[in-house]
């Protein structure tokens, strides 16, 4: 197929980036992963397998700290959409390695973006932002033009790699947009984010594998949608004539507490049987309300959110019960 579309995704063996492989595998684009090597030669591809799209991606070692070759990369694929969707991305661990993620995930975005103007600058880019941007919230359900307050080490880095795209759109003409994401899960979400912590412990529980399901802060508020729903809202931005920044959030908050009692109900268990509250897993400074207003993504991407959070949660619990059994 001559007029067959190509893809560059980074962060594909992630949630969004094996979501997004197989939605662009399924409007017939070809689609290349960049993937990080590590100490072993086996690739993270499990999530590429559960969804079964494992075969039919390309994957190139790479690094977004590495810009010679991201350059070579961008070079070869002459890509027509680039998703930036690599990042140290667990809040976590940013206040462990703040270096590592100022690195990674604000100068990566800027090493990538070089690389797209040097080599394709008539592609089209998506950056992954991230709700935690709004952190210390300025106002109660947050839009476009929300000011930001980060309080994390992960949520200033995003921040940068926020505004170093907006900034490349404005001085060099890119169609680059940026993707203001809330919460959004799946049964694809790694084990240490709290929706999965909690289908997972929750799972373990009705198995009789464990007995307790300790977390920190369940009171906590987030604006949880499934992933699936997410990158097609990133796919939408990139056939707009004209790049620009969108809120993908569902517009409804729902507690820690609230979220483990739906997973709990659904195995037929009760909350206050097997919950520990644990101080020690407490944020150094806590995000407590995230609400979006997805209102702009609706106007101007037709875009609506499908899963509710039931439904996902309820998926999340029977695929981690099916991997434990």
């Amino acid at each position: 197929m001559a007029d067959r579309k190509s893809a560059f995704v980074t962060g594909i063996t992630g949630q969004d980036g094996a979501y997004l492989a197989q939605l662009l595998l399924e409007k017939g684009y070809r689609v290349t992963g960049l993937v990080r090597r590590s100490s072993t030669s086996e690739i993270n591809d499990l999530r590429l397998k559960w969804l079964g799209v494992d075969r039919d991606v390309e994957l190139i070692d790479g690094d977004l700290t590495d810009l010679s070759g991201l350059i070579r990369t961008i070079k070869d694929i002459r890509p027509d959409e680039i998703y930036n969707l690599a990042a140290q991305s667990f809040v976590k661990s940013s206040w462990q390695q703040p270096l590592l993620t100022g690195q990674v995930t604000a100068i990566g975005v800027t090493n990538i973006l070089e690389a797209m103007r040097i080599e394709a600058p008539h592609a089209r880019f998506y950056q992954a932002s991230s709700s935690e941007m709004y952190g210390l919230i300025q106002e109660d359900m947050q839009s476009e033009t929300t000011p930001f307050y980060p309080r994390s080490p992960y949520a200033v880095a995003k921040l940068y790699g926020h505004w170093i795209t907006i900034n490349y759109r404005e001085s060099f003409n890119l169609h680059a947009s940026s993707g203001i994401l809330f919460n959004h899960e799946s049964p694809l979400r790694g084990i240490e984010f709290v929706t999965r912590k909690v289908t997972d412990g929750v799972a373990r529980i009705k198995l009789g594998l464990a007995k307790e399901l300790r977390l920190g802060n369940i009171d906590a508020k987030r604006d949880w949608g499934h992933s699936k729903d997410y990158v097609r809202a990133m796919w939408l931005m990139m056939q707009q004539d004209v790049a620009d920044d969108y809120v993908i959030a569902t517009g409804v908050t729902t507690t820690v507490r609230d979220m483990c009692k739906i997973a709990f109900s659904h195995v037929g268990l009760a909350l206050e049987d097997h919950l520990v509250i644990d101080p020690v897993l407490f944020r150094p400074a806590e995000v407590d309300v995230l609400l979006g207003n997805p209102a702009k993504a609706k106007a101007k991407l037709g875009w609506e959110p499908e899963v509710t959070l039931d439904q996902m949660i309820v998926e999340m619990v029977d695929a981690d019960l099916k991997r434990l059994s």
